[in-house]
């Protein structure tokens, strides 16, 4: 019974939105954008005013900047989700695209709400390096992973953000001083870390910068160490 006013008052608030307002508008999917992390491009929306509940349906389409057809992206063709990935559609990331989605609810359409200009080189964020730290002979030994590319190459293996050539950034936190000091910033992937203070803490952290971007990355999780 609880279930069967629930629907009747989704039913009816429908009925109310859409006469106050022309149904293509109230359905219309909002604030629609892209997502970009390390060129894994995600399109996102909410729904329109007049979604209520789970009974909407929507439909994506894009295009690169320039062409005069849209493309229907057939995996996100009357689908559920709030989200549709379109990291193959966007793979030439130097050129401008455009995404645009539509709902149906009981029978109606809405229009179309698109995006702004997405081009991923300019717009994706970069995610921190992944770091490992092993003492050796009073030393700390900083390896750093940076994130992977969504494509692989021809041996079928992931390709790394290094692609883009990368400069790793490394600071160093003396626990005991509570000071922060950056130990090295270059290309290399493994890092010493020497003249360490004996039986103190110390916690490090990395960054990567892009230096064609001029964009960094957030800072990776602290690792953190007491000295022999």
């Amino acid at each position: 019974m609880t279930m069967v006013l629930v629907s009747m008052f989704s039913f009816v608030s429908l009925l109310i939105i859409l006469e106050t307002q022309p149904a293509n508008e109230s359905l219309k999917p909002q604030r629609v954008h892209f997502q970009s992390r390390n060129f894994h491009n995600i399109l996102h929306w909410q729904p329109g005013r007049a979604c209520l509940g789970n009974n909407s349906v929507y439909f994506v389409q894009y295009k690169m900047y320039g062409e005069r057809q849209w493309k229907n992206k057939e995996n996100c063709w009357g689908i559920q989700e709030f989200f549709c990935d379109l990291t193959n559609e966007t793979s030439d990331i130097w050129e401008p695209y455009y995404g645009r989605v539509r709902t149906a609810l009981a029978g109606i359409h809405s229009g179309w709400t698109m995006t702004q200009r997405f081009t991923p080189w300019w717009e994706t964020k970069i995610d921190p390096p992944v770091m490992s730290i092993t003492q050796v002979n009073g030393s700390l030994l900083v390896n750093l992973h940076a994130p992977n590319l969504p494509y692989r190459d021809q041996k079928g293996e992931n390709v790394s953000m290094e692609y883009y050539e990368l400069v790793y950034r490394v600071f160093v936190i003396n626990n005991s001083l509570e000071k922060e000091r950056k130990v090295y910033e270059g290309a290399r992937r493994v890092v010493e870390i020497k003249v360490l203070s004996p039986h103190t803490g110390y916690c490090v952290v990395a960054e990567i910068y892009q230096p064609m971007l001029d964009r960094k990355s957030q800072r990776s999780r602290e690792r953190c160490v007491e000295s022999p």
